[in-house]
């Protein structure tokens, strides 16, 4: 599913370098659900940022399904990551002038289909993650756990293959945080299709809900 080979990511920061991933190679295979965990500037992020498609490696290669990210044109990366490609992040994202019901659209909506069309679907994972009666509601009436559960709406809407979770609950307390969690973890799979799912954390609780579970630090796999 995704293959990382020899990837090299280095960010320049008041006159030197800082080197994010080192000679890092990694694969994830299909319906994985692979936990990341390292310290605070251990490379998770762009980890996560490099699967995605939102940045590109200054040396190695990322593949998708046999195919590098790099070779792609950016409107081939912009539809994989609406279509293929599902994101949670740690402080939502959420538009907050759309409701929640057009927050879990708009992936949809953007690739052109129409909100009236892609109701069912909306509603059925608003109603997945306990959030029926919340619809109407703009993000600011939501508790962060209940706006957590709109983004994992958001990010399975278009049927992804793959879902990249970044610290999903480290903007939660600990009980919202597993309860969110298991939230995830069940709708990965809940419609019988096998998502790949993976997730960098700081946290060992978090991590107890993946298959496997890889060390990040400096750069590199421990």
């Amino acid at each position: 599913m995704i293959r990382f080979e020899k990837v090299r990511k280095v960010f320049p920061q008041g006159g030197r370098e800082i080197v994010a991933l080192d000679d890092l190679s990694l694969e994830i295979g299909e319906g994985e659900f692979v936990v990341v965990m390292g310290p605070s500037g251990s490379g998770k992020s762009t980890l996560l940022h490099l699967a995605g498609g939102l940045d590109l490696p200054d040396a190695g290669r990322v593949t998708v399904d046999g195919t590098s990210m790099a070779e792609m044109t950016d409107r081939e990366l912009t539809l994989l990551r609406r279509r293929r490609i599902g994101f949670v992040f740690q402080f939502f994202n959420l538009i907050p002038t759309l409701s929640v019901e057009e927050n879990v659209a708009l992936p949809l909506l953007l690739d052109g289909e129409r909100l009236r069309g892609a109701r069912d679907r909306v509603h059925k994972l608003l109603d997945d993650v306990g959030l029926a009666d919340r619809r109407g509601h703009l993000p600011e009436q939501l508790s962060g756990g209940e706006m957590q559960r709109v983004a994992i709406a958001r990010a399975l809407v278009t049927n992804p293959a793959l879902v990249l979770a970044d610290e999903p609950t480290g903007n939660l307390d600990s009980v919202t945080g597993r309860e969110i969690l298991e939230v995830l973890r069940r709708l990965i799979g809940g419609d019988g299709r096998r998502r790949t799912v993976l997730m960098a954390t700081h946290n060992a609780a978090a991590a107890e809900y993946g298959d496997r579970t890889l060390l990040l630090r400096d750069g590199r796999l421990q």
